[in-house]
């Protein structure tokens, strides 16, 4: 059977990815079978630029098929910020709690019909002496004025999926990942990874 590295420490993405792809005929391998490995600092312009460095570095390092994933959210009123530094917004320990508090304070003064905002994924996929393949995906929404549910992680609890009027972090996950950025960006990454598997 095939192997495919999830290039993430991240044990939620690990547990929504595996969900996502749970009846593709391969092993799904995580960082964690590599100790060793080091990963690439996430310096790139674009969500589609970090997923692709931090493929290449674990599918050259494992000599797997390596999946990695980049995203975060954009919010009109910052001008698209957080965005990539999404996961580090309030400093570089990537606590969510504190970037949940520094965007609600950014924006205060921002009325809720002008919250409007964008959850955006880029998935890479590469292997050694292949092409790198990157597929995206996105869902609309608007940001809350304080933290709803308890499920989710990251933005979730502030994230509003406009269709239902609730959180991420209020919505199952099943029926968060038929929505999201990441179940959108991972069914497109499907097809991607017939080819290379």
């Amino acid at each position: 059977m095939k192997k495919l590295v999830l290039a993430t420490n991240n044990l939620d993405k690990v547990a929504e990815i595996k969900e996502l792809l749970q009846d593709l005929p391969v092993e799904i391998l995580t960082l964690q079978e590599y100790p060793d490995l080091i990963m690439p600092e996430e310096d790139q312009p674009t969500f589609a630029g970090n997923a692709a460095k931090k493929a290449e570095a674990v599918s050259h390092h494992s000599g797997e098929v390596a999946l990695a994933d980049d995203s975060g959210l954009e919010v009109d009123a910052l001008e698209g910020r957080p965005g990539v530094w999404s996961a580090r917004y309030a400093g570089k320990d990537g606590d969510a709690a504190a970037n949940n508090r520094l965007l609600l304070e950014e924006l205060k003064p921002v009325p809720p019909e002008k919250r409007s905002a964008r959850f955006k994924c880029a998935i890479a996929a590469a292997l050694p002496g292949r092409k790198t393949e990157i597929v995206e995906g996105s869902c609309p929404g608007k940001i809350a004025e304080s933290p709803r549910g308890q499920d989710g992680f990251g933005y979730d609890p502030l994230f509003i999926y406009e269709p239902v009027g609730l959180t991420f972090a209020q919505m199952s996950r099943d029926k968060k990942n038929k929505v999201s950025h990441r179940g959108k960006a991972l069914h497109a990454a499907r097809k991607m990874l017939g080819r290379l598997i």
